[in-house]
């Protein structure tokens, strides 16, 4: 029985769209297929729909994984430069934002458009609306049993992303397949997602519902953060928050320092000598909101002028502005996580062609492994690399 296909891609995401092109513009028969209506509706929404496509500072100390070396081989071997090169191909332009994250000038839409558009030029065929119901191998060949009928490849590589944001078709189906040919899962949770609490934290957090700064937020394995903090009305956001949440278990403390780079004891210290009539919420004033200010000191029932500050007082102040620890309930889930922690075991892949150790021929690339970056442009620079380090694999193969 002939094949259909050199390479079939399920998912077509970002690295699945990916992989795909780069597999089409080595000459390989290239099908990508999804079950949604609509192709990378992750890309389409990130960043707020200006697409945060990579980060200059992409290393491999700046994802997660069971296998802290995995990501080192594929992020080498394609770069943000790398990225960058195809888009100026296709005349787009970006801009730095802060901490080397990088974002489309043209929007997500310009992405996904250059995507479709190297899939396409290469002879590459989507398909969406199209369900994958079973994946089997027989000899040298797969089958893949889909809504519209079997379709046959040399080649597969599972891109179905993680369970992050179900409303826009995330799904467990690539742990099956994972778990179908022998695959580990490493447990997965949400990650980059906001904090939720209840009781008297959730009520006084709504109050400052809208309210934003920056600080260090640490978490029990003393992983550090510093970024922007927002108060909810179901608890906490911001970058600072999503970055921790994502090294953070159930039932931990986070550690917040509101007062970054600050020596706050010596701040009160001096201004007990030197501004003795201001009062204690003013001096706080200057560094952070008033309304989280009044909200702290409300906690700490000090409001007192500088000058009758004792030293218990100003080492109680400074202790809890600069070592605040919260226990979030739980997390806002897969709701609204931006990725899925955990995944694909990578003790089962090969670290420089994304290939199944267990099956030849079967890939794992980008969310749907056990490799999940830092917020900002991280995870989407993991999709193109791991797809291109699948796809040199797959030509070189053939």
């Amino acid at each position: 029985m002939s094949l259909d296909y050199d390479v079939i891609i399920i998912g077509a995401g970002a690295a699945g769209l990916f992989a795909g092109s780069n597999c089409t513009k080595r000459g390989l028969s290239t099908l990508v297929v999804d079950h949604a209506a609509k192709p990378a509706e992750k890309i389409r929404i990130s960043g707020g729909g200006r697409c945060n496509f990579t980060n200059l500072e992409t290393d491999a100390k700046r994802f997660l994984s069971e296998n802290p070396h995995f990501a080192k081989s594929a992020l080498a071997r394609f770069t943000p430069w790398d990225f960058i090169a195809l888009m100026a191909e296709h005349g787009l332009t970006y801009h730095e934002k802060t901490l080397g994250q990088l974002f489309c000038d043209q929007k997500s839409g310009a992405i996904i458009k250059m995507l479709l558009d190297e899939l396409e030029k290469h002879g590459g065929t989507l398909q969406l609306s199209t369900d994958v119901r079973n994946v089997r191998k027989s000899n040298d060949q797969f089958s893949v049993q889909t809504s519209t009928g079997e379709l046959r490849a040399r080649h597969v590589i599972i891109a179905t992303g993680g369970l992050s944001i179900p409303k826009i078709g995330a799904s467990g189906f690539g742990y099956e397949i994972a778990r179908q040919f022998g695959h580990d899962i490493v447990e997965t949770r949400p990650g980059l997602v906001p904090f939720t609490f209840s009781g008297q934290t959730k009520e006084r957090f709504a109050s400052l519902s809208g309210v934003a700064t920056n600080v260090d937020v640490e978490s029990e394995n003393g992983t550090r953060f510093h970024e922007a903090m927002l108060f909810t009305h179901r608890g906490l956001s911001g970058p600072a928050i999503l970055q921790i949440s994502s090294y953070w278990s159930p039932g931990e403390p986070v550690h917040v320092d509101f007062l970054p780079g600050t020596d706050l004891s010596a701040q009160l210290t001096e201004a007990r000598h030197d501004q003795p009539r201001k009062k204690l919420s003013d001096l706080l004033a200057q560094w952070l909101p008033n309304r989280l200010v009044a909200d702290l000191l409300a906690e700490l029932k000090i409001d007192k002028r500088a000058g009758d500050l004792s030293n218990k007082d100003i080492a109680l102040i400074s202790g809890r502005l600069q070592n605040y620890a919260l226990t979030p309930t739980q997390t806002e889930g897969y709701r609204t996580a931006e990725v899925t922690v955990g995944g694909v075991d990578t003790a089962g892949l090969s670290s420089k062609t994304m290939e199944s150790r267990h099956c030849p021929g079967l890939y794992f690339i980008g969310e749907v492994v056990d490799v999940t970056g830092w917020l900002g442009g991280y995870n989407f620079q993991w999709a193109w690399a791991s797809a291109h380090a699948a796809a040199m694999a797959i030509a070189e193969a053939t």
